[in-house]
């Protein structure tokens, strides 16, 4: 397995360390309630040094983005950042990525678990004057979200935190050290920022230990990835592998906010145009009426019909309710359509519900 730079620390820490997307990661340290509690109150730190990045370059890097993503690429002046999807000819999703304007290249930022795959698909998406570099291995990423945040950070750079608006970043240092400080995450939280830094290990646990004295007046606390999958829940962040993957199309996974057909042609456009038209399904929140939880790949029912799948579930520590999502037909997906998910053998009774679940 690989490790992160910050390995030995969550081992001193006494981390419940698991194999994920190849890497030793921490599931937990205290507790998944402990910990979500903990970012929705004031601050906790994730490594999340697994994603992967990707650098574009080339007088062609901005067509060659423009094509393979769903989202508009034109919109992005140098320091934004811009959610999107990547998908194939026949519309399945390849993944979900961040892209960085970064003035004279693009910065693509994806899932752990996809590193690999993705970078095969935009090598066979090549064309024009374009290269890729696959810088995964040489960044150290660590996400400080929640309202104390902002305040944690101050105190290690002169670069005015509060000035970085929502899905922006500056290159800036932190800490002594290099980094991109970028106002995204992904928990929900508003006051939230993700550190791009070097994989070198002192540098890591050195900037990890500066980040957690600036935050002890906070109680700043380790978050695991765990935590990061029920406060993404909380506000119906899609995961990929579990809401979506080359099976579904944007259109049908709620991202058509994320998909723009008239930018001109990318990859899988002509498929999501029919899709928009043509939608069997939608991906839809729900609320379970029981104390069990629904989890990922169990069945949805209306009477002996089934009508759908769970994608995701879990207990939401913050509403004291078990939440989901899941793919069901047209018909029964409307907010406020009773349902049944087949739990153990039993059918529990649930209620199609508007997301986020937290507002």
């Amino acid at each position: 397995m690989k490790k992160t730079g910050f390995n030995n620390i969550h081992k001193k820490l006494g981390a419940k360390l698991v194999e994920f997307a190849g890497y030793e990661m921490p599931i937990q340290y205290e507790g998944i309630i402990a910990e979500h509690k903990a970012v929705r109150d004031s601050v906790g730190v994730f490594d999340v040094s697994h994603m992967g990045e990707v650098e574009v370059r080339g007088k062609d890097a901005f067509a060659f983005v423009q094509k393979i993503t769903t989202n508009d690429v034109s919109k992005l002046k140098a320091g934004d950042i811009q959610y999107s999807a990547m998908c194939y000819k026949d519309g399945g999703i390849v993944d979900d990525l961040l892209v960085y304007n970064c003035g004279d290249y693009y910065m693509l930022v994806i899932n752990a678990s996809n590193i690999e795959k993705d970078f095969k698909w935009m090598q066979e998406n090549l064309s024009g004057d374009v290269s890729l570099k696959n810088i995964s291995d040489n960044i150290s990423l660590l996400a400080v979200q929640g309202k104390n945040s902002l305040a944690t950070l101050q105190k290690l750079t002169d670069v005015d935190l509060s000035k970085i608006e929502y899905y922006k970043f500056v290159f800036g240092k932190l800490a002594g050290q290099n980094a991109i400080i970028s106002h995204t995450g992904y928990t929900g939280e508003k006051v939230c920022f993700e550190i791009y830094s070097s994989s070198d290990v002192n540098k890591s646990e050195e900037l990890w230990n500066a980040i957690f004295e600036a935050g002890k007046e906070f109680n700043i606390k380790p978050i695991g990835l765990g935590a990061r999958d029920t406060l993404r829940l909380e506000y119906a962040f899609r995961l990929y592998g579990n809401d979506m993957d080359e099976t579904s199309n944007t259109i049908e996974a709620g991202l058509g906010w994320i998909t723009k057909p008239d930018k001109g042609e990318f990859n899988g456009k002509e498929v999501i145009l029919k899709a928009k038209e043509n939608s069997t399904r939608k991906l839809v929140g729900f609320i379970v009426d029981d104390r069990m939880v629904a989890r990922h790949g169990q069945e949805v029912y209306s009477g002996d019909k089934k009508i759908g799948v769970v994608t995701s579930g879990s207990l939401s520590p913050i509403l004291n309710k078990n939440i989901g999502l899941a793919y069901i037909d047209n018909g029964y997906n409307k907010t406020g359509s009773q349902i049944e998910i087949l739990i153990r053998d039993k059918k529990i009774k649930a209620t199609v519900t508007k997301t986020p679940f937290l507002s």
